[in-house]
């Protein structure tokens, strides 16, 4: 397994890993007939867009297995957050890596960048992510009691709010 910083050209691989994430990692949480419409072009649009920004502090890793995306994570500045907090945005990793210690990696190297761009660190998860929370808990995330309500897919859902102290 290789680690590296996502090029552009790795837009269409982490798009397939996001949408594949996102299918497993939420099915039972969201609409099948959501999931099962995200559409990895237009994902790709958008990993192009943000692989293609000049945003230094802005980073995503992907976990290569002989050339193939398996998992990636994305970190930058915290969003409505004073400018010394970082958030770890998104992190996924394919059904086929789930288990193997490929998310673990792809933790380390986000950890290791956001403690030098910050002093803490958030991120956001469905309250009923049961496997997600304890992954995040395990690696040293706590609900620090902040939470937010959004609409995807059409259902409604609550996300808390982890946060890491370096």
């Amino acid at each position: 397994m290789t680690i590296r910083l996502a090029r552009v050209d790795d837009a269409d691989a982490l798009a397939r890993v996001h949408v594949e994430g996102w299918r497993w990692g939420y099915r039972g949480l969201l609409p099948d007939a959501f999931l099962d419409g995200l559409s990895v072009p237009d994902r790709a649009a958008r990993w192009r867009d943000i692989l293609a920004r000049d945003a230094p502090r802005e980073r995503t890793w992907v976990a290569l297995d002989d050339h193939d995306a398996q998992g990636f994570v994305s970190i930058g500045p915290g969003r409505g957050v004073p400018d010394d907090v970082a958030e770890l945005y998104a992190m996924y990793v394919t059904s086929r890596a789930a288990g193997t210690g490929v998310a673990r990696v792809l933790m380390e190297h986000a950890i290791d960048a956001l403690r030098a761009d910050s002093r803490r660190a958030i991120l956001w998860v469905l309250e009923h992510n049961a496997r997600a929370r304890r992954f995040y808990e395990r690696e040293g995330w706590r609900a620090d009691g902040e939470t937010k309500r959004d609409t995807i897919g059409g259902r409604e859902v609550l996300e808390l709010r982890y946060a890491i102290v370096f």
